[in-house]
């Protein structure tokens, strides 16, 4: 059976995460967090990356962690991207052949729990740029294989979604590695 993967896309503090972690250990899979992935390899936060080489630098960190991910996955995983990994065409494009989930998540959320959190996040700055971010990013996250509106829910019952969406319980084996067509879940909408 070939290996199995799903990449969580979303804006930041969306729940990836957290929802990675949940989806990993109810798969049995493994779990990446790529922005940790990247801290490791560069040996400094992503603070740091934006702060020694602005956000150009830590785009081609971002990209070079995700090539070496892709090109050495030997078991099924579960990674959650940074909030503008899925962003990037170049990034895209390494992952058309495996699953991406984009967790949306309504824009006044996302402020709440970035304020809530102590993470420090380059990006957060003040609302209206943060709007600005999120509105630029949305037309990128939407080329996911599946939305997942979050709104609501908690990350077992958004793990539950994804797996029925995924139908990763019982894939068979030419199915593996395929895309599925993309879906709007949670408002009925088309891609």
């Amino acid at each position: 059976m070939p290996v199995r993967a799903a990449f969580l896309v979303g804006f930041m503090a969306s729940g990836k995460s957290s929802v990675g972690q949940e989806l990993a250990r109810r798969l049995n899979w493994d779990f990446v967090d790529l922005d940790l992935r990247i801290q490791t390899r560069e040996g400094q936060t992503v603070a740091e990356i934006f702060r020694d080489q602005g956000e150009s630098g830590f785009r081609l960190a971002e990209h070079a962690a995700l090539l070496d991910l892709t090109e050495a996955l030997d078991r099924d995983t579960v990674v959650a991207l940074g909030g503008g990994a899925f962003a990037h065409s170049k990034n895209r494009e390494l992952l058309r052949a495996w699953h991406s989930v984009f967790l949306e998540t309504p824009l006044d959320e996302l402020w709440k729990r970035c304020m809530e959190d102590s993470t420090e996040r380059p990006l957060r700055k003040d609302p209206a740029e943060f709007a600005r971010l999120y509105e630029s990013r949305l037309p990128f996250y939407r080329q996911a294989t599946v939305t997942v509106v979050t709104s609501g829910k908690d990350p077992v019952s958004l793990c539950a979604e994804i797996e029925r969406t995924l139908q990763f319980r019982g894939e068979t084996e030419g199915e593996g590695s395929s895309q599925t067509s993309p879906a709007h879940f949670g408002t009925g909408e088309s891609q």
